[in-house]
């Protein structure tokens, strides 16, 4: 007969949500799928990526595909699916996607806590 001793597991503490989105990028981005299934692309989706460019070193890169990869992690907040890639993970944790809309630009901007500077034009960030 065995007996286990010593002091029980901490429990583990909940990990952050891989991403969120606003209120205002979700409904942007029930319009952009609405928008595409009328052009005959119904089954599109957002897929964001982290690729190496700029002065800071990293850039987000969206693009439009057609279904999840392998290498793709789905994220679905506010009833909205983007994908994620697995690469980019380490990078996103927490983030917050938003769309902003001002009077020369519009666009989808990122709150990501494990930013630790960006460049001075704003393209390029560095963890």
């Amino acid at each position: 007969m065995s007996t286990t001793t010593g002091t029980p597991a901490k429990p583990r503490r909940a990990l952050p949500p891989l991403m969120s989105l606003s209120d205002t990028a979700a409904e942007r981005l029930r319009g952009l799928y609405a928008s595409q299934a009328e052009k005959g692309g119904e089954g599109k989706l957002l897929r964001i990526a982290v690729k190496t460019k700029g002065c800071s070193g990293m850039a987000y890169d969206l693009s439009w595909v057609d279904a999840a990869g392998p290498a793709d992690e789905v994220v679905t907040d506010k009833g909205v699916t983007v994908l994620v890639d697995r690469k980019a993970t380490l990078f996103l944790i927490g983030t917050t996607m938003d769309y902003e809309h001002k009077a020369m630009s519009a666009g989808f901007t990122f709150v990501n806590p494990n930013e630790k500077g960006r460049c001075g034009c704003g393209e390029s960030f560095h963890v």
